[in-house]
């Protein structure tokens, strides 16, 4: 087989959207060439390795490992024979400010028991809850598997049928409310909204189907960590026949009019192709590899217009000891509505904050030394687009409520003492180091208007021979989608190739 159209493929960027469109090109007979800036694959699916402790750089679980088989197949690979993908039962444990905690089984009779316990007669409500959403689900997931670059991609038959169950102008916690009464209850259903970086009362109502999700397929964990899957990449692209060249930054898209013929590196080399895939966060890379006369519907001041989803604040903490406590908790604050309207609307710091803890060597003892633990902390807060926030001054200070938190509200009474590796992130930090546009490192929000056709495109337009992947673009944010998209490219692609058999 040959191929005489776009057979040069240039990708900026080794985050998992650009290896998954790599590693298929790659196997479809594609000139594949990776630059990445930084010395290490990943992007925000990277191990973060510090004096013998690795931690996860951004994503710590596995949801819908259906979608990472397809996309490896599709490259030619069984990712089952690449790593060993650990079912965690329970899913995760929730905790409440007073003191109250629910386990979230995968296995349904006790979860249902579960919830009964906690919320008495609610269960009937959960199991409405997941035929409901299994409808949505199965309606909705072959909507996100295809691009949307006409406007007429709305009428296509899948999104048609789709339309009447997507809960389209309602908001998560809207959705919720007709399954369940109990608040606490709607927000161990809703919670799910902050991996889009977004609040439930603002998040729409069809990504509900994000805890119907995790509770139907469960949640998984890599052995060796989820960022092994961004390797696994890597290597099927090299193996393919792709290149991958670490520490080689771009420093600009060659255009000819609008059409992209190549890259200018940092170091002054110009390397040419027949297209240029971008895997960098979305606004930062428009920003930064464009002139800004050069993206009339994408200059700084129309980014800048934009919704962005919320930031993080980071502890990663290598401890001395072992802690029996559940791989993934989540520690609600006491006023969890005011928590949320602080990070998105006010945009102020929250003293009393909710937070994420992943104590990982539970389940994988190859991430610390014998005996030791990793200890991962998320406190979601506001991005850094209008907010006061000085990092400088509150870097110390929110590390050290944080902590604090964490002893009075968790079985880790003696955190403080037993930390012998520590690293902190805040949203300042995601933005000037990792170069996440206002530290939103959820990238765009998916509201209505900036979801399916009104996201940026795949193929983005106005441009030719210019695509992008990531969380940026359609499908949007989490690891399933942000590989999605890279098939989506691959495939947009592949459709101009022409074969002689």
């Amino acid at each position: 087989m040959s191929t005489d159209i776009k057979r040069k493929i240039l990708i900026i960027g080794a985050g998992p959207g650009g290896l998954s469109a790599g590693m298929i090109l790659a196997h479809r007979g594609f000139d594949v060439t990776i630059y990445e800036k930084k010395p290490f694959i990943g992007g925000r699916n990277s191990g973060l390795k510090i004096d013998g402790y690795t931690f996860e750089l951004g994503p710590t679980f596995v949801i819908l490992p259906q979608t990472f088989r397809e996309i490896f197949s599709l490259a030619g690979r069984n990712i089952d024979d690449m790593l060993e993908i650990k079912s965690l039962d329970p899913l995760y444990e929730l905790h409440y400010d007073d003191g109250r905690a629910i386990t979230m089984y995968f296995d349904k009779p006790k979860l249902k028991q579960e919830i009964a316990r906690l919320f008495p007669g609610e269960e009937v409500g959960y199991e409405k809850f997941m035929i409901s959403q299994k409808k949505k689900f199965d309606r909705l997931y072959a909507c996100l598997k295809v691009p949307y670059i006409r406007f007429y991609n709305y009428l296509r038959w899948k999104l048609i049928k789709a339309a009447p169950v997507l809960d389209l102008g309602v908001s998560v916690h809207d959705v919720l409310s007709r399954y369940f009464k109990d608040e606490d209850l709607k927000i161990a259903m809703a919670f799910q909204a902050k991996y889009l970086g977004m609040s439930p009362w603002e998040c729409p109502g069809a990504f509900t189907i994000l805890s119907y999700v995790e509770h139907e397929f469960g949640v998984h964990h890599p052995i060796g960590g989820v960022h092994k899957i961004s390797e696994a990449m890597g290597k099927v692209v090299e193996e393919n026949g792709g290149k991958i060249n670490l520490g080689m930054g771009v420093k600009e898209v060659i255009l000819e009019g609008k059409k992209a013929k190549g890259v200018l590196l940092e170091n002054g080399e110009k390397v040419f192709a027949d297209a240029v895939i971008m895997n960098a966060d979305f606004a930062e890379g428009m920003s930064h590899l464009f002139k800004n006369e050069d993206r009339s519907k994408y200059n700084d001041e129309s980014l800048a217009k934009k919704d962005y989803s919320c930031s993080t604040f980071m502890l990663y903490l290598g401890i001395d000891k072992k802690y029996e406590m559940k791989h993934h908790q989540i520690f609600f604050a006491k006023d969890y509505k005011k928590n949320v309207e602080q990070i998105f609307n006010g945009k102020t710091l929250p003293e009393d904050p909710s937070f994420y803890i992943q104590n990982v060597s539970v389940t994988d003892t190859t991430l610390a030394p014998d005996g030791h633990s990793t200890i991962y902390v998320l406190v979601p807060v506001p991005n850094q687009k209008d907010t006061k926030i000085d990092w400088t001054i509150e870097k110390k200070r929110y590390r050290d409520l944080v902590i604090k938190k964490i002893i009075e509200k968790t079985d880790l009474a003696d955190l403080e003492e037993h930390i012998k590796v520590e690293k902190v992130i805040t949203p300042a930090d995601w933005q000037n180091d990792a170069n996440v546009y206002d530290g939103a490192v959820f990238n765009l929000s998916h509201s209505l208007d900036q979801m399916l056709y009104l996201r940026p495109h795949n193929r983005l337009e106005g441009y030719k021979d210019f695509y992008i992947v990531g969380g940026g673009t359609h499908p949007g944010s989490g690891l399933p989608t942000i590989m999605e998209s890279g098939r989506i490219v691959a495939d947009l692609i592949g459709g101009s190739v022409k074969t002689n058999s």
